[in-house]
């Protein structure tokens, strides 16, 4: 099958954009690192790609909150674009500061850019960065990324990762619609404390998708677990065939097939 081309975005303070391209070409895509001002200047390019990718970091220091800059100038300057790739039922993930990006620019959880903003992730209740590994269950099979059930240890890294809604009627909505993508669990799949909900985010939520399920955000970095060595005990616990976030990337070259 042709490999889908992904288009990983990088601005001023991204710093996964190398981890996120080798997990895409590990799954089999065609993956480009472009710089933001790029599409910008010609916005009809990213077009010629079959999945957007906005990986972690603190884009523009984080200034004013996680993520919100860049949101912002995104919203501004492609928001045509943009439209138009998600209507052409393409691909789009955001990884920890993206996350943060596609929460404040509208995309998530509503799937549209502009509008009141229902979600966002804030300062995370131990008031510092928390840099730990989590353990996360799919909740619903919603999203293209990952079936219902699966479970991932993956690695987190922010300082204003706690998922908020606007309000309870937003986070019924979309727990009802499935769009409750990933929740922090225990160790044994139980109800999680800190530091297993490593931010305090409400509902334990770790991950969220839109109605079509084509456009996905995450606090925890799968692009950090790709191969079993990530694993902070690979020598102890023994070798898996592939590193739980894998998956995920996967899934995604799989949808195009």
């Amino acid at each position: 099958m042709p490999k889908p081309k992904v288009c990983v975005l990088r601005a001023a303070g991204t710093n996964c954009d190398a981890e996120t391209v080798y997990a895409c070409e590990r799954a089999g895509a065609l993956p480009e690192r472009v710089h933001v001002n790029r599409l910008i200047e010609n916005p009809d390019r990213l077009g010629q790609y079959q999945m957007l990718i906005i990986p972690g970091g603190f884009t523009y220091g984080d200034d004013i909150s996680a993520g919100k800059v860049l949101a912002v100038q995104l919203a501004n300057t492609l928001t045509e674009v943009l439209g138009e790739f998600v209507a052409a039922d393409k691909l789009i993930v955001g990884i920890c500061n993206g996350f943060q990006v596609l929460a404040k620019m509208g995309l998530l959880p509503g799937g549209e850019i502009g509008g009141e903003q229902d979600v966002t992730l804030s300062a995370n209740d131990s008031n510092r960065f928390e840099d730990r590994w989590v353990t996360l269950r799919a909740e619903s099979s919603r999203s293209v990324f990952i079936k219902e059930g699966q479970v991932l240890y993956l690695p987190v890294a922010h300082a204003e990762g706690k998922f908020v809604p606007r309000d309870g009627v937003i986070l019924r909505r979309m727990q009802v619609a499935g769009q409750v993508i990933f929740r922090y669990v225990s160790a044994n799949g139980g109800k999680p404390e800190y530091p297993d909900n490593p931010n305090g985010s409400v509902d334990d939520v770790a991950g969220i998708c839109d109605t079509s399920g084509h456009i996905l955000g995450m606090m925890p970095h799968p692009e950090r677990h790709v191969e079993p060595w990530h694993h902070p005990q690979w020598t102890r616990k023994g070798m898996t065939p592939e590193g739980d976030g894998l998956q995920i990337f996967r899934n995604a070259v799989q949808y195009f097939a």
